[in-house]
């Protein structure tokens, strides 16, 4: 059997990934590694995701967490204690390494993609706190002490095997659960467990005192006083698991290699036998109380997160008095407040076990268990998980189309008919308590049990009742109990409780009023599958409601028209013809009223079966009515779609053309700055031919003087006289020139014949006045 343990603390992709991972707490010590797995759902098929989402890969945090799961491979069947990181990449996990409990390593080791297939898997195994150790520890106690737990009434309960968690199945009745009514909602009505259905199911005594009482800031001084242990933070009412089952005798709840699973039980007894108080006495009563902390905390009341709950701790110090609670009342108000949170939140805390065997009796069509031992009690014993190898998400969408399309005829609403409780006595002491509207207390969760909306399954008609809304005159913390806030008396609606609430009772002769608000109420609503009827004003679900509620009528009325003739047959073969009809006159009247009976009876049930043709009629006319109604939005909305695709087009083409204009706009206003650049270009080449023309000027000059100085060298060198530098030349004085140009032109003039040889050049004589000849 499967606790309700807890999903793990912490973010999850939103709150997803807490399923797989936690951060350690400041404060928190290490905590054991995660408890043993049955095979579950292969994690190499396609991933599952919640019913309207789509595959989200989730990628890793930062900084540390603490690995608390266990996985190897898809049809791995790990025992508890056995710890194994491992990187998800897509859809496989892959091994990394082995650490010791409570290992820290860093997020970034792992790998991401966490899918929702292997949230709801590692849901289920995280949820499990291992019932080979209760059930150890349960075998380990002395005779006296197991003595004292069937006084209490818990006997039948922890005597309960293993069933395998069918996650698929739980997700899919949790999307259909209305939180106002407190109800689920399915084509057929109203459907909710009851009182009853736990009895039946688990076992645990549903009569007695209420589950309430004080709730404290802190339970330290009665944990370490009543059980020696210690508080996970000052303000809380949470103790370590791995201290409470080490408390126990079960410090390390790992299987061995090799060890198969009868000598791991029987090592875990030995261990806890070792431990235990074998006679009456003070360590006794410890060693009881944290058993029915370990049991209380993590199956019955289980929260979230791996610590376990105390907060039942005052109601046990009395050991005498704790078989006085009503202990399977507050599972089922625990289990309403389960289910009334986000269908998006995947953990598998609670007792879910008695919503599954619950869904196994009521709606059989389904097919998702299979029966066993047909004889054994209490009722969960006799089924198991039957396995389905396809992915999660497939699991539930098929869960979904098969509620959608179930016969009204097909669910069991009274299927503890044919059971006795000649061997089930907590069946018989709980009959008080069944078919009544009443609270449910659990502490904080104070939830309402809706019996009238359920009179079918008290063998009534349902009648139209006005459909209750969720309202709280008080406030309640959240869900969470790491810290409780404030001291809170929760002994509410007692009164209620104690007058055993309310009888549920039917005047109805018929379900059709029922049916009709039903489907004006939540017409919408009850339909999740895939391939769902188009009734998006419930008007097919009304005429199914009525049209069943009519076939029911029908076959009554069939089975007193079946008795009716088969005793006017008995009373004319009494009467035995005329003559001893004259002998009898009663007889004969006798028979006229039975025949009179017989005929009116025929006649109801021939108008019943003409009503149930016209509802068939009706009911075919409707559904033709609105497929034809979808097609015609269908067309509608194609009509639309084509008009909002001629739009867009338009739309896009105007974003063209505009985007066109603006490219021409810079265009223009690139050539425009094109343009402005050319006539600065112009400008300046107009500036360097200027500069050109000036350059070439002074390069002539420069030539015609370079080549004055060639002659001017050539003429000095033939004249004895030193040749200077170009610049001496350009720069010599103008008399210099003037008697170079002088010398010249006389030896122009010179005779032929006269003296040429070289001789010494007389000083130059200063210059005569203007006017006057030179001297000879």
């Amino acid at each position: 059997m499967e606790g309700g343990g807890e999903g793990q603390g912490g973010d999850g992709g939103g709150r997803r990934r807490k399923k797989s991972i936690r951060h350690r707490q400041p404060g928190e010590g290490t905590s054991a590694a995660a408890p043993e797995a049955s095979p579950v759902a292969p994690m190499e098929e396609e991933p599952a995701v919640m019913p309207g989402d789509e595959d989200e890969p989730i990628g890793p945090k930062t900084g540390g967490c603490r690995i608390t799961r266990q996985i190897a491979t898809p049809y791995a069947s790990r025992s508890e204690g056995d710890s194994l990181i491992v990187a998800f990449t897509g859809k496989k996990a892959t091994p990394l390494v082995s650490p010791s409990e409570g290992d820290d390593i860093p997020v970034a080791t792992l790998t991401e993609c966490y899918s929702i297939d292997f949230l709801l898997i590692l849901s289920e195994l995280r949820s499990r706190l291992g019932w080979s150790v209760i059930r150890a520890v349960y075998d380990a106690l002395s005779e006296f002490q197991v003595r004292r737990l069937e006084g209490m009434g818990f006997g039948p309960f922890l005597r309960l095997e293993e069933l395998t968690l069918d996650v698929a199945l739980i997700q899919a009745l949790k999307e259909r659960w209305d939180p106002e009514c407190q109800a689920f909602l399915f084509p057929w009505g109203h459907m909710v467990p009851s009182l009853e259905d736990v009895v039946w199911i688990t076992g645990l005594r549903v009569d007695g005192q209420a589950v309430t009482g004080t709730t404290y800031t802190s339970y330290q001084e009665p944990v370490e006083r009543l059980l020696e242990l210690e508080v996970r933070g000052e303000r809380s009412s949470l103790v370590g698991r791995t201290a409470l089952q080490a408390s126990l005798g079960i410090a390390s709840a790992r299987h061995r290699t090799g060890e198969g699973q009868a000598e791991y039980l029987a090592r875990l007894m030995e261990d806890a036998r070792a431990v235990l108080a074998e006679e009456e006495g003070e360590a006794a009563d410890r060693d009881l109380r944290r058993f029915l902390i370990l049991v209380i905390g993590k199956l019955i009341l289980g929260t979230r997160g791996d610590p376990v709950g105390c907060r039942c701790l005052p109601l046990l110090e009395d050991l005498s008095s704790v078989g006085n609670y009503a202990w399977g009342a507050a599972l089922l108000a625990h289990l309403f407040d389960s289910l009334g949170t986000s269908s998006r939140e995947t953990g598998v805390a609670r007792f879910f076990p008695l919503l599954q065997v619950w869904a196994y009796y009521h709606l059989p069509s389904l097919g998702c268990g299979v029966a066993r031992r047909h004889s054994a009690v209490p009722l969960l014993q006799r089924w198991r998980f039957c396995r389905v190898e396809r992915s999660l998400r497939r699991q539930v969408t098929m869960i979904h189309d098969a509620l959608d399309i179930i016969p009204f005829g097909h669910v069991q609403w009274t299927p503890y008919v044919g059971e006795s409780d000649a061997t089930q006595p907590w069946v018989e002491r709980g009959r008080p308590y069944f078919g009544r509207d009443i609270w449910l207390h659990c502490f904080n969760t104070v939830v309402p049990l809706h019996h009238r909306l359920v009179a079918r399954t008290l063998g009534l008609h349902q009648a139209a009742v006005e459909f209750p809304s969720r309202q709280r005159a008080w406030e309640r913390p959240g869900r969470s109990f790491r810290g409780i806030q404030q001291v809170t008396d929760w002994t509410v609606r007692l009164d209620d409780w104690e007058r055993r609430g309310t009888e549920v009772v039917s005047e109805a002769t018929s379900d059709e009023d029922y049916f009709r608000a039903y489907a004006r109420k939540y017409g919408p609503q009850v339909y999740k599958g895939s391939r769902r009827p188009l009734d998006p004003e419930g008007r097919i679900t009304s005429l199914e409601g009525i049209l069943h509620s009519t076939i029911q009528q029908r076959d009554d009325l069939q089975a007193v028209v079946d008795q009716l003739r088969a005793e006017l047959d008995g009373a004319r073969q009494m009467v035995g013809g005329a003559s001893s009809s004259r002998e009898d006159p009663g007889r004969s009247v006798l028979e006229g009223q039975l025949a009179a009976a017989v005929t009116r009876a025929e006649d109801a049930l021939g108008q019943l079966q003409e009503r149930e043709q016209e509802l068939r009629t009706a009911l075919a006319r409707t559904t033709t009515l609105e497929t034809e109604m979808a097609e015609l939005r269908l067309r509608l909305e194609a009509a639309e779609v084509a008009r909002w695709r001629q739009e867009a087009e338009a739309a896009a083409r105007w974003q063209q053309e505009a985007a066109e204009v603006t490219r021409w706009r810079q265009e223009a206003e690139e050539a425009a700055r094109l343009c402005a650049e050319a006539g600065d270009l112009r400008t300046q080449l107009g500036e360097e031919r200027h500069r050109s023309d000036m350059l070439r000027s002074e390069m002539r000059g420069l030539e015609r003087a370079l080549v004055l100085v060639g002659r001017s060298r050539s003429a000095t060198s033939w004249s004895g006289i030193p040749s200077g530098s170009a610049g001496h030349y350009l720069t010599g004085s103008s008399e210099r020139r003037r008697n170079e140009e002088e010398e010249r032109r006389r030896r122009e003039r010179a005779p032929e014949g006269s003296e040429t040889g070289p001789r010494v050049m007389a000083p130059p004589s200063p210059r005569p006045p203007e006017g006057t000849g030179e001297s000879g």
